[in-house]
């Protein structure tokens, strides 16, 4: 049982990390898509 509750406790300590990530990450693909977009517009 111990082990399962450290597993979980560094899971929870990682999760603020993973996010920004994938936040960021986001927002390259975000802006990747508008750029296709904006060049099939022209």
């Amino acid at each position: 049982m111990r082990p399962l509750i450290l597993i979980a406790a560094a899971l929870l300590a990682l999760a603020p990390l993973a996010a920004c990530n994938t936040v960021r990450g986001i927002g390259q693909d975000l802006k990747k898509g508008g750029e296709a977009i904006e060049k099939a517009a022209k």
